[in-house]
């Protein structure tokens, strides 16, 4: 496997949820890996589209897990989204249909957060979901509320499987009001590389990104002209990866083989 590509890569955008751990548990492979970046003197960044914690619980749960990790390393879809609505002086009022830690994102946008009468509805990865919420999100909708969307991923990987995620949530809506999201926010949207860009000081083509998704992580590579790296302890199959349209640059079955092959490299 050529890994030129990965010469001149100053720092690394690092997919969680099916990339670095699954569920609760830190793959056995990723701390060798986060000590090889250390080592090798290769910044890093973590970016997820899983927008049903903010930062700070991202932090917190990266550090349970061992994993040493600052506020400031962590991009997320809600930071996404909240970065859009701070930009909209014409949405004042959002109905958020996700965990409270969502909301606090939207808050930081200086939005506030209503239960009805919104002039937005903000679909994230609702782990809280219950019927009412997503009636409620269904008729703001149908009173002329923009359609907004942390994230498209159709499924978050989980221990027991493939759990419903934001895209699902929002087709769900969709059927019941006609219409599809008007703003999606998470990978492989341009304001998520705004954030990745500014937060990092870098452009693009000196990052590379490393997920387990064709659709979101691997996108947004390609999109942005950065390198694209596929791990295979995720979403994404050998068969999956055969049939599909967007193929990444490189692919590892872990971040564990992505670290011998950075080592390779910097020999």
């Amino acid at each position: 496997m050529n890994t030129d590509a990965l010469k001149d890569v100053k720092a690394f955008l690092l997919d969680l949820d099916g990339t670095l751990y699954l569920g609760n548990r830190l793959f056995d492979w990723t701390p060798p890996f986060l000590a090889t970046l250390r080592e090798l003197g290769l910044r890093r960044l973590f970016m997820t589209n899983n927008s049903s914690r903010n930062a700070v619980s991202y932090t917190e749960k990266l550090r349970r897990l061992g994993v040493d990790a600052e506020p400031e390393e962590i991009i997320t879809s809600g930071q996404s989204a909240a970065l859009y609505l701070s930009e909209q002086p014409d949405i004042r009022t959002v109905y958020v249909l996700g965990t409270e830690s969502l909301a606090d994102d939207v808050r930081a946008a200086g939005k506030t957060v209503v239960a009805e009468g919104a002039d937005a509805v903000l679909v994230g990865y609702a782990t809280n979901l219950e019927f009412e919420g997503l009636s409620r999100a269904a008729i703001e909708l149908q009173h002329g509320a923009r359609f907004l969307a942390t994230h498209p991923d159709r499924v978050c990987p989980d221990p027991r499987g493939m759990l419903p995620d934001c895209g699902a949530m929002c087709a769900c809506l969709a059927s019941a009001v006609g219409r599809e999201p008007d703003h999606v926010f998470g990978k492989p949207s341009p304001w998520m590389l705004r954030l990745a860009t500014e937060r990092a000081g870098l452009p693009a083509a000196a990052m590379a990104l490393v997920g387990d998704r064709l659709y979101t992580d691997i996108q947004m590579a390609l999109d942005s002209g950065m390198p694209a790296v596929l791990v295979l302890s995720g979403e994404t199959t050998r068969e999956a990866l055969a049939t599909s349209g967007v193929q990444p640059d490189l692919v590892f079955e872990n971040v564990g083989e992505l670290a011998l092959a950075l080592r390779r490299l910097h020999q």
